[in-house]
């Protein structure tokens, strides 16, 4: 006889009693839990399922048999309730099905010690051997965990290679031209070669980002390239000069800008005096010619705006400011703007080179209150930085030039996202924002109404308006559009159309034409309802594109809700039946609602890469919802101080001083000069994980000719990150929220760094299958860029690595790779 078998078994009594506690607890939980959910509407299966569990608790303690058979019942209707709420999607699975398994294993362990006690016949060989099948079906799951599970499985043959020449260019824009393609015409490092991509240089910066929570400095760069030159900036502004092939120092201009939070530079502009003006077509004028001679200094020039509201031309041949420019090189971006003392007001993505025309934007801080700067968007001459013109969102006429005293509108809605730039239309395509406050908009205008979460097409030149395309009416979510628009040919019933393609934070893709701003693919005003307060100017419907794919929009349920464990899964179903939550367009109220996805996206500023070869584009997103709740008080909320924050129950800063973070407890927020306050946070479990299952990050190509994902895969693992932000050094690809763009190419891949993990992937473009990574020395959130040196002829692919969102490990590293010399 087995000595674990016999009735005076110890280690078989205490592990009964360990069993009987668990289901004990278990039990307990799914009761107290069950009953709650139960009010709410809930499933009742975890208040059902409780009395299996604590019978079988009860007769465990007591050693009886009878234990093992109840448990039973318990385990098959979990299994087929699990099935019949998620099918064969395996994270939701796991969630509902591992720890009943592990109680299963125990089970058959224990069952030969139950039937002697009971006086029955041991059935040792069976019971051992369900406990063996048991265990390698858990060793088998936990595998699977290890196991990219794609949400839309790709081709499994790939397409061949693109044929032709290479392209050939410089990366001179932020998204490589000023169209933002992100798409670099080059075959050298292809999914046949890739395996012998390797690192060849890395350079120090010098500028390492702090940014607990993400409110602070960031590095979210993609480089320029210029011939053998690459054109760096650092999170504080700083410009550098590389060689091209060895990475080495040529210069570095000290920038050194600083503001209270939201330190960043996403990237350069650059202008070339000695270029040839473009030749314009359907224009409603051609660029101002320009008057420079070409021995003067500056004859090619960087552009780079500040978060604390400068924006600056430096030489690009030898990091000196442009002393022709502004003032002694710079641009006060704060003239005209009336109070707006840091950090209200800033400038955080690259100025846009249009023709001769330097143009920025502005970030307002979402949130703080109704009496902000505006957002309004300039012109500036790209030689004597002398303003051409201002388009300003809230005024009547909003190419209104100024007179002495005055200032522009307060609290328009504004352009944060980087632009582009169409050079035979003369014509730069703007992403837009809402005005203040965000999530309430009882004072907007009819400018607002007309300007606000849209994309505007304004003439280079001029600033005057030649359409505007909304895509969120009275935005009350923060659903700004985040990226910029990508210009490209997409297939139509009536051969290649000259459109407009972008995301938005409510995950939404959106092709117009780019001449007319109509949209290409099917748009649909969907009835949505309202909420409950008063004067707000609700929208009885918003545009929803049905006729190209929703990235991770939902609609949730809450079957959707998950947990690592069905304890975190149940507290989801919880929160989820608490929340009021209609859908995509769920509008806050003075109850507690759920936006889904919330204020970070869906999509974000990283945009979107290309292969035009294919016809196909490549769209990374994040999964977080957001819960908010409208408090009224009895007076205008006060107006916090510039730079003033929100104490929250976590410790962090909220989103009173303008910055947001991820992951981080965002709290209450004063909204000054509204009869409201907000509380706010993430949707997350009690282990701080989002709430709704897996993927929480994805990247997808779309097929633009059909309109249909080909492969979307999960992006990230667990290995640097968990619960509570602690490192699990597990390689669990779950997908993890992305920020940080992407990179297409010509040799059939498209690579990626914006992940919560410390690599830079590549993934096959045809079949979404990961054939590449390299470990990097933190996270990255900058976008991976690609260039072909005119001097060795080699390949290179660059990547800025100063540190992953929410993530402590922080560096000044930018790192190139490429195949073995030639």
């Amino acid at each position: 006889m087995h000595s674990i078998d016999q009735p005076s078994s110890r280690p078989a009594l205490l592990l009964a009693w360990l069993l009987a506690i668990a289901l004990f607890v278990t039990g307990l939980y799914f009761f107290s839990g069950g009953i709650w959910l139960l009010t709410l509407g809930g499933s009742p299966y975890f208040a059902l399922e409780s009395i299996l569990l604590l019978t079988s608790a009860w007769f465990l303690m007591r050693r009886r048999s009878l234990a093992f058979l109840l448990f039973m019942i318990f385990y098959i209707t979990t299994v087929l309730w699990s099935f019949s709420e998620t099918g064969i999607d395996f994270w939701p699975l796991i969630s509902r099905l591992f720890v009943p398994s592990v109680f299963l294993l125990v089970f058959f362990a224990l069952l030969p010690y139950l039937r002697q006690i009971s006086g029955k016949t041991p059935l040792r060989g069976p019971s051992y051997g369900l406990c063996f099948l048991t265990c390698i079906g858990l060793i088998g799951a936990f595998a699977e965990m290890f196991i990219p599970h794609a949400p839309v499985a790709g081709p499994t043959q790939e397409a061949p290679l693109a044929s032709g020449k290479d392209g050939t260019g410089d990366w001179s824009a932020y998204g490589r031209t000023a169209t933002g393609t992100r798409f670099a015409p080059f075959s050298e490092i292809n999914r046949n070669t890739i395996s012998r991509l390797h690192q060849v240089w890395t350079i120090h910066t010098g500028d390492i980002p702090i940014s607990p929570g993400g409110n602070g400095a960031e590095d979210q760069e993609t480089p320029l390239q210029i011939g053998n030159t690459l054109f760096l900036c650092t999170p504080h502004n700083n410009v550098i000069a590389v060689d091209a092939d060895s990475g080495g120092k040529r210069w570095e201009a000290h920038v050194n800008s600083q503001s209270k939070i939201w330190q960043r530079c996403r990237g350069l502009g650059y202008f070339d005096a000695s270029a040839p003006l473009p030749v314009t077509t359907n224009a409603l004028s051609a660029p101002e010619p320009i008057s420079h001679d070409p021995t003067a200094p500056c004859d090619k020039r960087l552009f780079t705006n500040t978060p604390d509201g400068r924006l600056i031309a430096i030489d690009a041949q030898t990091g000196e400011y442009c002393q022709e420019f502004g003032t002694n090189g710079t641009v006060n971006l704060l003239e005209g703007l009336g109070n707006a003392p840091d950090p209200q007001y800033q400038v955080t993505s690259p100025p846009t080179v249009a023709g001769t025309t330097v143009i920025v934007g502005g970030r307002i801080a979402d949130n703080v209150k109704t009496d902000m700067p505006g957002g309004v968007i300039r012109g500036y001459d790209v030689i004597t930085g002398a303003l051409r013109w201002a388009f300003d969102a809230r005024n009547p006429d909003p190419n209104h030039k100024l007179a002495e005293g005055e200032t522009y509108r307060r609290s328009s809605a504004n352009s944060w996202a980087p632009m582009s730039y169409d050079a035979a239309m003369n014509t730069v395509f703007i992403p837009m924002g809402s005005s203040s406050v965000d999530l309430w908009g009882g004072n907007r205008t009819p400018e607002d109404h007309k300007y606000a979460t849209s994309i505007l097409a304004l003439d280079a030149t001029t600033g005057h308006m030649r359409w505007v395309y909304q895509t969120v009416h009275n935005d009350l979510w923060d659903f700004d559009i985040p990226m910029q628009p990508t210009l490209i040919d997409v297939p139509t019933a009536h051969g290649n159309s000259p459109a407009v393609v972008f995301g938005t934070k409510s995950g939404q893709i959106f092709v117009l034409d780019r001449a007319t701003g109509q949209p290409l693919t099917d748009v649909k005003e969907v009835p949505v309802p309202k909420a409950d307060i008063p004067n707000e100017h609700y929208s009885p419907t918003q545009p929803l594109s049905v006729g190209m794919p929703q990235i991770g929009a939902g609609p949730l349920s809450e079957a959707d809700m998950w947990g690592a464990t069905p304890f975190d899964q149940l507290a989801c179903r919880i929160s989820f039946r608490s929340m009021r939550y209609t859908g995509l367009f769920t509008a806050p109220g003075t109850d507690t609602s759920l936006s889904f996805p919330g204020s970070l996206g869906g999509m974000n500023w990283g945009g979107i890469s290309t292969d035009p070869d294919n016809h196909y584009i490549f769209v990374n997103d994040m999964r977080l919802g957001l819960w908010v709740r409208m408090v009224k008080t009895s007076a205008p909320a006060p107006t916090p101080s510039a730079g003033q924050s929100e104490k929250v129950e976590t410790g962090k800063t909220g989103s009173a001083s303008g910055g947001e973070a991820i992951n981080a407890g965002m709290g209450a927020v004063p909204l000054g000069g509204t009869p409201y306050s907000v509380v706010k946070n993430r949707f997350m479990s009690p282990l701080q994980i989002p709430c709704q299952k897996p993927p929480f990050g994805t990247l997808s190509a779309i097929d633009m000719r059909t309109h249909k994902i080909v492969w979307q895969v999960p992006v990230g693992t667990v290995q640097d990150t968990g619960p509570f932000g602690i490192k699990m050094h597990a390689k669990m690809p779950l997908g993890m929220p992305t920020l940080g763009g992407t990179l297409a190419t010509k040799g059939g891949l498209v690579f990626i760094a914006g992940t919560q993990d410390y690599y830079l992937r590549a993934f096959d473009s045809a079949t979404g299958k990961e054939v590449w990574k390299a470990r990097l020395p933190v996270g990255s959130q900058g976008g991976p860029m690609s260039y072909v040196s005119p001097t060795t002829h080699r390949q290179y692919i660059v990547i800025s690595v100063g540190g992953a969102r929410q993530s402590p490990d922080r560096g000044d590293d930018v790192i190139a790779f490429a195949l073995d010399e030639k």
